[in-house]
Parts: C-alpha cells; structure tokens; sequence
C-alpha cells in the first residue's frame, strides 16, 4: 500500500466547505426516487428493471441506468438522499475513467450526470467484495460473522484474536450471492461448483477486483482517506469480453475512513472517523431490527443531510472537482437528455 500521506488539512477543508452546502444545497432539496423515461424514444428497448437504487431500462444491444436517490441497507429501502443519484454516477465515471486501462468496462456514454449508458450484459449471478479491514455491521460482513465465532468465512480462514476496525494481513476477496432481496455469503470454489461461473472466468473477475481494490486504496490514501472495503459486479458483453458494470468504489458501495486518525482511534479504542453510511446503518440497528421489524423509523432529516453532505465530499476529495449543483435532476431533463444523445447518435 501507498505511504501514508499527511492531508488531514485536505480532509478538513472537504468537511468545512461542505458542511456549508447544507442550508445552501441540500436541505429542503427534492429527490428523485423513480423514473419514467420515455421508453418510445429508446431504440429497441425491451424493459425497465426497478433495482434498490438504480432503474435500468433494457434495449437490445444497451442498457440505460438512471441513478436515483433512493437508500437502501438491510435488504430495504431506509430513506431518500438529495443529489445521491449523481453523486454515485459521476463518481462511478470518474473510477471508470481512471481504471479503464487495466480492466475494461461498460460505458458508452453519459449524457446526463444521473445516466450511464453501457453495454448489454450477461451479468454474473455474484458481487466481488472486497475487504481491507475487518469491519461492518450488516448478516454479511466480515466482523459480523467473526464477531459470532466464524473463523471459515468466504473460504478464508481468518485466526483468533481480530479485533474489531483493524486491518487485514491482506486483501480478501469475499463474494456474495447476487439477489433481487437478500445476498448470501458464498466461497469461490462455491461460485465454480454452483455453475453461477467457470473456474477461467472467476480467475478473471478475482483479479480484476484484486487490481481494481489495490489501485482504489493507493487513490484514496494520496487523498487522506482509506477505502475499506468495496464490492464490484461484472459482466460478459456480446464479444465474450469480461467487462466491470454498475458501479466502482462509490461511497454506496464501499467504506471510506479517514487516514490520518485512524491509528490513534484505534488506540484509544475508538470507531474510525468515516465518510459513507454506516453512521446511518447504526442508527437503524439502534432503533430497531432493520432485517425483521416490519415497519422502520422514519430517519430523521438531519441524518439524512448529513449523508448527502458525506457522499458529495467524498466525491469531492476523490474527484477534487466541485460538485455542479445546477444540474437538474428531473424526468423532462432526463427525456431531453435522451433524446438529445440519440438524435445525435443517429446524425450523419
């Protein structure tokens, strides 16, 4: 892993200047939390699949994916998040941009900052983890299931004496189940005799992660954070070709610490300083048992804010561009923007 360098001010000056962003930008702000994109102007389009955060609408050789602001944890949907939708996107573009030279991926073209348009895919039935560090609270995650006693985990076995937040003697690869409601923990030899992949193929998409988890670590560390763990998705596309799709290192899909005070925090036997939602996620195991209780909290609107504030500083600091807030977010944008690209697209 890359030296640590010293960028607590970089940190500091993302967390003031966002923290304004609050009354300015984001409280009171409407989100988006479904789509309707006039299908009739999408070339050969067969479907709309509604995700946990994104709606993909299907044509035959694309798909088109609109990040919304939906949040989800726990297998549900917890709240709304202003500006979530293109903060996930054009950070996933940004990633997508810098690691294309070691692992291809699906984009095509972006023409709204809440749309990617990508490939067609056969997608993997399964989500490549990634973990640095033995941590999380949800039934999947690494210290979860240790917590309990599990020393075989993903096919990985882990020794006694882990304490909670530290760093793993190495990076592990720790797939799930890919699953419309809830993921299940599966090993690679699992993922092969199952049939959900080859053994050439797992090869393949265990290295890409590897590379791509590696390369994202040393990203974040020059920047002052560290990028804890992350989950990625991969896919084959019409020449066979073993592509990265979805999304790569978003604060929705991975962890983010802050670098500088992790070490005395976890002397002091303290939680690291982080910049995703757990917060959020905690706040829930609090309040409640978010997997079985039928009806949830409804999350206070502070908490909210504050994760909309989280997500657009850690794109920020990871971009070090500003965040536009004078991009619209609405259906007629959408329909524009679509229509725009194909008229394009099809122009002499």
């Amino acid at each position: 892993m890359a030296e640590l360098v010293t960028t607590s001010a970089l940190v500091a000056a993302a967390s003031a200047r966002t923290s304004s962003y609050i009354a300015s930008h984001i409280e009171g702000k409407e989100t988006l939390t479904s789509t309707c994109l006039d299908t009739s102007k999408l070339p050969r389009f067969e479907k709309k699949v509604v995700g946990k955060v994104r709606d993909v609408y299907s044509c035959s050789d694309r798909v088109i994916i609109v990040a919304t602001d939906r949040q989800s944890a726990f297998d549900r949907q917890l709240a709304s998040v202003p500006w979530k939708g293109q903060v996930l996107n054009l950070t996933s573009l940004w990633w997508f941009e810098q690691t294309k030279a070691f692992v291809p991926n699906h984009v095509l073209a972006s023409p709204h900052a809440n749309v990617t348009i990508g490939k067609r895919c056969v997608v993997f039935p399964v989500e490549f983890v990634m973990r640095g560090y033995i941590t999380g609270s949800t039934s999947t995650s690494i210290w979860t299931n240790y917590d309990k006693g599990v020393r075989q985990y993903c096919g990985h076995a882990l020794p006694d004496g882990l304490v909670k937040n530290q760093q793993l003697e190495q990076n592990l690869l720790t797939p799930t189940t890919k699953d419309d409601t809830h993921d299940e923990l599966i090993s690679a030899e699992e993922v092969v005799s199952s049939g959900r992949m080859s053994q050439a193929q797992w090869d393949v998409c265990a290295r890409y992660s590897h590379d791509l988890f590696r390369f994202g670590q040393e990203k974040a560390l020059e920047k002052g954070l560290i990028l804890v763990d992350t989950k990625y998705e991969f896919g084959t596309d019409e020449a066979g070709q073993i592509v990265l799709i979805d999304e790569i290192q978003t604060p929705d899909s991975s962890r983010y610490w802050v670098a500088d005070s992790y070490a005395q925090r976890m002397a002091e036997g303290l939680e690291p300083e982080n910049i995703d939602k757990e917060f959020l996620r905690k706040w829930y195991a609090s309040k409640c048992d978010p997997y079985k209780d039928e009806v949830l909290p409804e999350a206070p609107g502070e908490l909210v804010n504050e994760l909309s504030r989280r997500y657009i500083m850690i794109y920020e600091i990871m971009t070090g561009q500003a965040f536009d807030f004078s991009r619209e977010n609405s259906q007629a944008s959408f329909n524009e923007a679509m229509s725009r690209y194909f008229e394009e697209e099809v122009a002499p």
